[in-house]
């Protein structure tokens, strides 16, 4: 897989240098400050925060702070979303002043809470309103500020690379495509190819998105978009290594951190599971960690009866939670141990 080990090499955005080329996707309720501190562990080049609503930010409404904090990590990037010029400006100023190493612009974001307010891919239909916000949040900060959109609103109108071309006229610094159109959400299959156009429309760094979760996956979109680096993210679910992992395959190493025992794997959850009761406190972690808990055994413990899962995702006591986890978890590796010895 020649195009694999291009992923292994740094890649500069507007001047900051970013370790590998194998990014974890923005993903709204699920790249929070714990699974991002997870994902980079592992190996991944770039992480990037949950999408932060730029309006609320400006209003000072609960909770954006805890989305723009400062992880901890050697780069902080920022994903804001909106359709106010003057609120993205400010976001971006907030975000900036919290230790923003790089701004990304959501205008791929498809779920019709964001669009029904004219933001996320809906600015896809309005190409002059969408450089208005790239425009006031490049001029309010001076860290890089970057793109991610997807090929169109439909296939009626694929204009990613003309919104490409024009962010970049403007001081976008890389933009990243996701391979659908808005109107196709997440069915069928990602048109890697189509992220060429993209690619030949710019001279700045592209991104390429969609159905990636493996070395050949990854290895693949690169050979047909032509893009420069990777971004992948519902793979994640259940394993913040995969950015990692596929890093590590790219330069022939052993990704850092990955369980591989039902034990090691058992540990992992309920350490990440802990850790989102300290970051959210208990009433919201509990609430928040669910999904993660469900992506969990769906992916290391799919036989698990209906009894244990629900035990696990409906209990209001975290003690009982771990209980479950453990049990789940060690139900299906004793199973595993089984059925390798027959």
């Amino acid at each position: 897989m020649p195009e694999l080990t291009r992923l292994a090499s740094p890649l500069d955005i507007g001047g900051v240098r970013i370790r590998n080329r194998v990014f974890l996707a923005p993903m709204s309720g699920v790249t929070d400050e714990r699974f991002r501190q997870r994902a980079h562990a592992h190996g991944a080049g770039l992480v990037v925060s949950e999408m932060v609503a730029s309006g609320e930010l400006a209003k000072g409404r609960a909770g954006c702070d805890l989305r723009i904090r400062h992880s901890g990590l050697p780069i902080h990037m920022v994903q804001l979303a909106g359709r106010e010029a003057a609120h993205m400006a400010e976001g971006a100023r907030i975000a900036a002043g919290e230790g923003a190493d790089i701004i990304d612009i959501n205008m791929g974001c498809p779920a019709k809470k964001v669009t029904g307010g004219y933001a996320g891919s809906a600015l896809m239909r309005d190409l002059d309103h969408a450089l208005s916000l790239i425009e006031a949040v490049v001029g309010a900060v001076a860290v890089p500020v970057t793109l991610k959109m997807r090929l169109g609103w439909d296939e009626s109108a694929l204009n990613a690379p003309i919104l490409a071309r024009r962010a970049e006229q403007v001081g976008v610094r890389m933009v990243t495509v996701h391979g659908r159109t808005r109107c196709q959400f997440y069915q069928g299959k990602a048109d890697w190819r189509a992220i060429t156009r993209v690619k030949e429309s710019v001279s700045i760094p592209v991104v390429a998105n969609g159905d990636v979760g493996s070395p050949e996956e990854a290895a693949t979109i690169l050979d047909q978009s032509g893009a420069d680096a990777v971004m992948i993210g519902r793979a994640h679910y259940g394993a913040p290594w995969i950015a990692g992992s596929i890093a590590a395959a790219a330069a022939g190493i052993s990704a850092p951190g990955i369980p591989e025992t039902p034990q090691a794997i058992a540990d992992y959850v309920v350490a990440h599971y802990e850790d989102m009761l300290s970051l959210y406190g208990i009433e919201s972690g509990l609430r928040q960690a669910r999904k993660h808990l469900g992506w969990y055994l769906d992916r290391h413990a799919a036989g698990v009866s209906a009894e244990q899962r629900k035990r696990v995702l409906t209990s209001f006591e975290p003690a009982e939670v771990i209980r479950g986890l453990r049990d789940a978890l060690a139900d299906i590796g004793m199973s595993n141990e089984l059925r390798s010895a027959a």
